[in-house]
């Protein structure tokens, strides 16, 4: 079984909350998000303008500097890649 820091989940629970408060997107909804689920393109919310409001809630929220260069598909293509990025950068 996989263990889980309390940094860990609290960085969930904040990029939940982020997403939700940013895209508008229901809590419940936010909540059923799993390491898979796709964000940019799948997400009608998520698009092209709401991604730098969503990057810019992501510096502010966590406390992290996000490069120009970082922004990519990849980073953005599923909850857990997006989860997996910021959690690098807290480092």
């Amino acid at each position: 079984m996989c263990e889980v820091t309390p940094s860990e989940r609290s960085t969930d629970r904040l990029l939940r909350e982020i997403l939700a408060d940013v895209l508008a997107i229901a809590p419940e909804r936010v909540a059923a998000f799993d390491a898979d689920t796709e964000l940019f393109g799948a997400l009608p919310e998520l698009d092209s303008q709401a991604v730098a409001g969503l990057l810019t809630e992501i510096e502010d929220r966590c406390g992290i500097i996000i490069e120009d260069e970082d922004v990519d598909g990849e980073m953005l293509e599923t909850f857990g890649a997006l989860l997996t990025y910021i959690e690098a950068k807290q480092g």
